[in-house]
């Protein structure tokens, strides 16, 4: 784990800055997909994930601060994020520098900021990624998707690609030591990955949604429509069925 956080940090100082997008996006994929293999954490996609080129993003759930590198090593992308994460140990300066989009949201003109900052980043074929709960859970629930978040999309008109995401454990059940929920610091997180024999991380992507036209609250609604079904849920709040009663991703 240290070696590789090193590689990032050696990758980003020296690589990245004089990269093509095209370039940035294959390291991210790479550094992730190896990071998950570290950590053995086995990824499982389902559903179609964003397609390489124009402007796409992805509303997941929000878990774990593996999420990141989960939706990464199946679709590089560059999360807008709450500015607090910058202050994790070894994760949160390689994903600042990996190009991760800070919100402050204290401020009020933040939603301008941030609009143009997603559009700077779409024009380079980069995919963005919202977590629009705000905050993780275990995996057990689902929270109201606040569609603040989504003003980015609608004004970009970007194609937004709901994805939800489960950690298994080995035998088939929900991992709840994958997540970073509650006072669980960074650290203590880690170790409790660590320390189980394997995880399986799904990631199903349901069918995009075209924001041309739309409102952002319309979006957000949508959008948590079709995460939920992913899970199981029938609304934000209900623990998902088991993996057996889970409905498929559409293909």
């Amino acid at each position: 784990m240290v070696a590789h956080a090193a590689a990032a940090a050696l990758i980003l100082r020296t690589v990245f800055p004089r990269a093509s997008p095209a370039r940035r996006r294959a390291l991210v994929r790479w550094w992730s997909a190896k990071l998950l293999r570290i950590l053995r954490v086995t990824a499982q996609v389902e559903g179609r994930p964003p397609p390489e080129g124009g402007a796409v993003m992805i509303a997941a759930n929000h878990v774990s601060w593996l999420d990141v590198f989960l939706v990464s090593s199946v679709r590089p992308t560059r999360f807008i994020a709450k500015s607090e994460i910058r202050e994790w140990p070894i994760a949160g300066w390689i994903v600042e520098r990996a190009g991760t989009l800070f919100v402050r949201r204290a401020e009020r003109r933040e939603t301008l900021r941030i609009n143009e900052r997603v559009h700077a980043v779409l024009a380079q074929g980069d995919c963005v990624g919202l977590f629009p709960e705000g905050l993780t859970s275990e995996g057990d629930t689902l929270g109201k998707f606040h569609s603040s978040l989504f003003a980015a999309a609608v004004a970009n008109r970007a194609v937004v690609h709901p994805a939800a995401i489960r950690y298994e454990d080995a035998e088939g059940g929900l991992c709840r030591e994958a997540s970073y929920a509650g006072d669980r610091t960074f650290m203590e997180s880690l170790a409790l990955i660590i320390r189980q024999r394997s995880i399986l991380a799904r990631v199903a992507f349901a069918a995009a949604i075209e924001t041309d036209g739309g409102s952002r609250r319309e979006v957000a609604k949508l959008a948590e429509a079709r995460v939920a079904n992913l899970l199981g849920l029938e609304s934000p709040g209900r623990p998902p069925g088991r993996a057996s009663d889970r409905p498929a991703a559409p293909r």
